[in-house]
């Protein structure tokens, strides 16, 4: 069975969709069968990282929770965008762009347990090791019954106030849900920081495993979600910290 790991934050702009676009390409990498699931159906985008414009979206995860494509439809084989190896599996099943199709989701909402099904589904006919769900920040019902569905779920944060208020909500959350796992990434953190000392407090804070500690980089800054670094720029340390991070939840 299919390592599941949900990547999630409290809020938005800590990372998240980054992350996860890092993590599964080095999965993929390391020869791991991999998917990604674009679940912040709310607000996409984790798409534009792996190289797909809007037109190249033949079929979406929307399209798929109404019945109107099957779920190995949606699914977009996104190896070759990112630079990766002939023989390498990485897959992403996008969310719909359209300002209508996003209306409609905040509006109606979807069944949880068609995307269930078109998960299970999914890992079956593409035989994968790891599905990796980029979910929507924040507590929505959608996003609840998703952390339920991890083995692993990797919490993003930074060293930031309001992040350690939200991050110990989603921890707490995710222990009453019974998420066998909880790893927390701390992104983007300043310079001038000790990550030695943020680990500690966050770890002491949360009673969690900090998976990494990421300082701020100038070169990921620059890249502006143009493409995915650490397949961009293999040979930076940043890169080799994604590589482990990967490693790890596998």
């Amino acid at each position: 069975m299919a390592q599941i790991v949900a990547v999630h934050s409290f809020r938005g702009g800590t990372g998240k969709s980054n992350t996860t676009a890092n993590i599964s390409a080095m999965l993929a990498a390391s020869g791991q069968r991999t998917a990604v699931i674009d679940c912040d159906i709310q607000s996409p985008g984790i798409h534009v990282l792996f190289g797909l414009g809007g037109k190249q979206l033949q079929h979406s995860l929307n399209e798929y929770l109404r019945g109107e494509c099957s779920i190995e439809q949606a699914a977009v084989d996104v190896a070759a965008n990112v630079g990766l190896a002939n023989g390498s599996s990485l897959h992403l099943i996008p969310s719909s762009l359209s300002g209508g199709e996003i209306a409609r989701v905040i509006r109606e909402g979807y069944d949880f347990a068609v995307l269930h099904e078109g998960l299970l589904k999914l890992v079956e006919l593409l035989r994968l090791h790891v599905l990796i769900i980029d979910t929507h920040p924040g507590m929505n019902a959608e996003t609840l019954l998703s952390l339920a569905t991890a083995d692993v779920l990797l919490l993003v944060m930074r060293a930031d106030e309001q992040d350690y208020l939200g991050t110990a909500v989603a921890v707490e959350v995710a222990r009453q849900l019974g998420v066998p796992r909880i790893e927390i990434l701390v992104n983007n953190v300043p310079l001038a920081f000790d990550p030695a000392a943020i680990r500690r407090q966050v770890e002491q804070v949360y009673g969690c495993h900090v998976a990494a500690v990421i300082q701020h980089n100038s070169d990921m800054h620059a890249l502006a979600s143009g493409g995915v670094f650490s397949t961009r720029y293999p040979d930076d340390p940043l890169a080799a910290q994604y590589r482990e991070l990967a490693a790890s939840l596998a």
